[in-house]
């Protein structure tokens, strides 16, 4: 059974390697090529889902009050506020860019890259 500080550092690891996808999906929009923004953000979502069940999977088996102190147990459900809604956002991200709602599709973009900043500086910042 992995222990708390396991699963923050794996946390991290994978917050981190998605984030590159998400920078690596603006750069290919802001070189003016779309379809493979498509496909990076395609990738980027699969592997973000995975993710979530993944996380939420492996703390149905973990006791968290003991797996985490206090002060962890805080940081986690402050990234949480963030990394929820920011994972709800996708699937209509995907959507809206499949089907080419530009206009909608930028204002979640919107909403979502303020969430992931959330996500990714208290992912960062949670307690080993």
């Amino acid at each position: 059974m992995p222990t708390g500080p396991q699963i923050i550092l794996t946390l991290k690891v994978l917050v981190v390697a998605v984030t590159v996808l998400l920078v690596a999906s603006l750069v290919a929009l802001a070189l003016k090529r779309p379809r493979l923004h498509g496909h990076i953000n395609t990738a980027f979502f699969v592997l973000t889902m995975a993710t979530v069940v993944g996380f939420e999977t492996l703390l149905q088996w973990v006791d968290v009050s003991a797996a985490f102190d206090p002060t962890a147990r805080q940081a986690l459900y402050t990234h949480l506020w963030f990394s929820v809604p920011s994972a709800l956002l996708l699937p209509a991200m995907i959507l809206t860019g499949k089907l080419r709602r530009k206009q909608l599709h930028l204002a979640l973009a919107f909403v979502f890259l303020l969430l992931w900043s959330g996500t990714v500086v208290t992912g960062l910042g949670l307690p080993n």
